[in-house]
């Protein structure tokens, strides 16, 4: 079974930082490429990021660019998404999703991500 643990976010201002984190299991990870999607309230779900099971190609919505950075640890099984110069738009709920842009998503959990000033 297919499982996606999220965590790491939190309340910040604009212009502070996170770091999402996302502990897959149930699959073999090195072998997938992996996103990250959100869905702020009220909103449908949104594809911010992707990377190829290699980690040699990553792709960011153009909202993103450039604050957004994704990574991944094959040896650990594990998805990041580093965001800095955070916005209020940003706020959402984060999702790990397993599959690229185009793909019908396995999501995780969620993690609450919050900009407020």
């Amino acid at each position: 079974e297919v499982q996606l643990v999220e965590s790491g976010g939190g309340l910040v201002q604009p212009g502070g930082s996170l770091r999402l984190s996302c502990a897959a299991s149930g699959f073999i990870f090195s072998r997938y490429a992996m996103s990250w999607v959100r869905q702020a309230p009220g909103k449908g779900l949104e594809w911010v990021s992707g990377i190829t099971f290699d980690a040699l190609i990553t792709n960011y919505v153009d909202s993103v660019k450039g604050r957004f950075t994704i990574s991944r640890d094959n040896a650990r099984n594990m998805l990041y998404l580093q965001m800095n110069s955070l916005k209020p738009e940003d706020t959402a709920v984060y999702y790990c999703a397993k599959g690229s842009r185009g793909s019908t998503w396995t999501l995780g959990q969620g993690t609450q991500v919050t900009v407020f000033s």
